[in-house]
C-alpha cells in the first residue's frame, strides 16, 4: 500500500532557449518514503532537482509540502516549510571543525531572538549537534577540521548539516558520489535508518544501491518522466530497460 504523500510534485517545466530542460514532471512522495530518481546523463535529473529545492523557478508548475505550495519561496521560507538539500560537490566549511559545521546549521532551531545570545546559551543547537554526531559516527572527529576528513566523512558530514534543521523532505543529490565501496555499503546503511524520521528523494547512479534501498523510483529521458514504480517494476519497464539499462 502506498504512503500518503507528503511532497506532490505538479507539472514541473523548464527551458533553456529552446531546450526542454523538463516538460511536465508530475508525481508525489510518500511521508517517510525513500525515492529516487534515475536517468542517464543529460536526462534532466539534477535540474529537476533545481526546480523542486527552489534554486530554479519552473516556468511551469508547482512543488508543494503538506498541501503548501512552496515555489516561488525564498531559500529560508523554503526551509522552514520543512526542505533541505544536499548537492553533488560537498558544501561544507573546510576551515572550521566537524563540530563547528554542524553547530552552524543547527543554530536554525534557535529562536530569532536568541541571535545576539552567546553560543553557549544555544542549549537546543548544542543538543542536536551533539545527537547528529552520535547518529553519524563522527564524534571522534568533533574537532577535527573539515578538511582533513576522509571524502566518505564529509559526505556523511554533509547529510547531517542537511538534518541539522530537523527537515520533514531530505534531498540528496548523488550522495555515494566518488565513494569506496565500503563507503558506499555505509552511506546505504545511512540512508535506510534516516527513513524512519524523514522523507528522503535522491538522485543516484549506483543501480544496485538504487533497487535495494528505493521505495519507488522516476526514471527521466530527455527532460520528460519516462516512468515510475516500484523497484522491480521499473527495471522490467521495456522503454526503462532501452533508455537506461540497456536491452534485456
Amino acid at each position: 500500500m502506498s504512503k500518503p504523500p507528503i511532497m506532490k510534485v505538479e507539472g514541473l517545466g523548464i527551458s533553456f532557449g529552446g531546450l526542454k530542460a523538463v516538460a511536465d514532471v508530475s508525481f508525489d512522495v510518500g511521508r517517510n518514503e525513500v525515492k529516487t530518481v534515475i536517468g542517464p546523463n543529460g536526462a534532466g535529473k539534477s535540474t529537476l532537482f533545481n526546480l523542486i529545492s527552489g534554486a530554479l523557478r519552473p516556468r511551469s508548475g508547482r512543488v508543494l509540502i503538506d498541501d503548501v505550495v512552496i515555489t516561488g519561496k525564498s531559500a529560508a521560507q523554503i526551509k522552514a516549510h520543512g526542505l533541505s538539500r544536499s548537492f553533488q560537490i560537498t558544501n561544507l566549511f573546510f576551515d572550521l571543525t566537524v563540530r563547528e559545521n554542524l553547530r552552524l546549521a543547527a543554530q536554525y532551531l534557535e529562536p530569532a531572538r536568541h541571535s545576539w545570545l552567546p553560543m553557549k546559551r544555544s542549549i537546543r543547537a548544542a543538543s542536536k549537534v551533539d545527537e547528529l554526531l552520535g547518529r553519524f559516527t563522527l564524534k571522534a572527529k568533533a574537532d577535527d577540521f573539515v578538511g582533513s576528513l576522509s571524502h566518505g566523512e564529509q559526505r556523511r558530514l554533509e547529510i547531517a548539516v542537511c538534518l541539522a534543521s530537523e527537515p520533514k523532505v531530505l534531498m540528496l543529490d548523488e550522495p555515494t558520489q566518488g565513494m569506496s565501496h565500503g563507503d558506499t555499503e555505509d552511506t546505504k546503511e545511512l540512508i535506510r535508518g534516516l527513513a524512519s524520521s524523514v522523507t528522503i528523494l535522491l538522485i543516484e547512479h549506483d543501480v544496485s544501491l538504487v533497487m535495494d534501498i528505493s521505495d519507488s523510483i522516476v526514471v527521466m529521458h530527455q527532460g520528460r518522466k519516462l516512468a515510475e514504480g516500484s523497484p522491480a517494476s521499473v527495471r522490467q519497464d521495456p522503454a526503462v530497460q532501452a533508455a537506461y539499462f540497456g536491452s534485456a
